[in-house]
């Protein structure tokens, strides 16, 4: 059972590292291309909407009519809604905190805020992402250790790990724009990302040792997925997109398809 942990640590590692990537680029770009965040964006959110439903919500589903006394629909309803509500509490949070700073308009702490509550924000955003990695490969020792639950789970750290490298790029070129030195900037950057390998240990370790949570987490997270697919990532990718306004939409698309090329294929 620990080799499922060892594991969710090394997929939650590698998202956190595509996050130091994004962010390393303020050190060689004045700014990110924007064409290419939008498809990678838009890729990435085609993932995860298809991870949440064939890697997340359908084996949820399975795995409570096998061990759960509550209803398979309402246990894999219950926890899709937990997720995403989750993720709106923790946008309104963020949201709630950078009105205070905004408040703070001309005082000596107002560069600060403005930094805290973009780290803040961005990690936030990553603890119920390095959840969903943690639980997907945590279910693998739920007797359903094949080719095609590993892929799945594989797939949803691919997802994130994509949308993470503009994320990173979200954190470090702002601060650069606030007069923070390149090395800082990255520093910064790639910390906001660091929550996800702990969220992702955590993750795996309540599924592995508490099997019967398993249909929750797994539920729980394709909501916290749906949401920051649907509320985030599409509407980010189609911004600034005059000179090919189906791009992003392309990526979103292909996305799609590659995920369920590979659970149809490995099914």
């Amino acid at each position: 059972m620990n080799s499922l942990v060892i594991m969710a640590l090394i997929a939650t590692l590698l998202t956190w590292f595509v996050t130091a990537l994004g962010s390393l680029t303020v050190v060689f770009f004045k700014s990110p291309d924007q064409t290419l965040l939008n498809l990678m964006l838009g890729f990435a959110s085609g993932v995860m909407i298809a991870a949440s439903f064939w890697s997340l919500l359908q084996p949820a589903i399975e795995r409570a009519a096998e061990v759960s006394p509550v209803p398979a629909y309402l246990v894999a309803t219950s926890g899709f809604l937990f997720g995403a509500v989750f993720m709106w509490i923790s946008d309104k949070v963020v949201t709630f905190a950078r009105k205070k700073a905004d408040a703070t308009q001309g005082e000596p702490n107002e560069r600060l805020n403005r930094v805290i509550m973009l780290v803040l924000s961005i990690t936030l955003h990553n603890i119920p992402e390095g959840l969903a990695v943690g639980v997907a490969f945590g279910a693998l020792g739920s007797g359903s250790y094949d080719t095609e639950s590993f892929m799945g789970a594989v797939s949803i750290a691919l997802g994130i790990g994509l949308q993470n490298f503009p994320e990173g790029a979200a954190v470090s070129f702002p601060l650069r724009r606030e007069g923070y030195s390149r090395k800082r900037s990255f520093l910064i950057g790639q910390a906001s990302g660091l929550v996800e390998p702990i969220a992702g240990v955590l993750g795996a370790i309540l599924v592995v040792y508490v099997e019967r949570i398993l249909p929750y987490a797994l539920s729980f997270a394709a909501g916290a997925m749906i949401l920051v697919a649907v509320h985030e990532l599409i509407p980010e990718c189609q911004r600034n997109q005059k000179a090919r306004p189906y791009f992003a939409t392309m990526g979103i698309v292909s996305g799609f398809a590659v995920m369920m090329l590979l659970d149809v294929m490995l099914g």
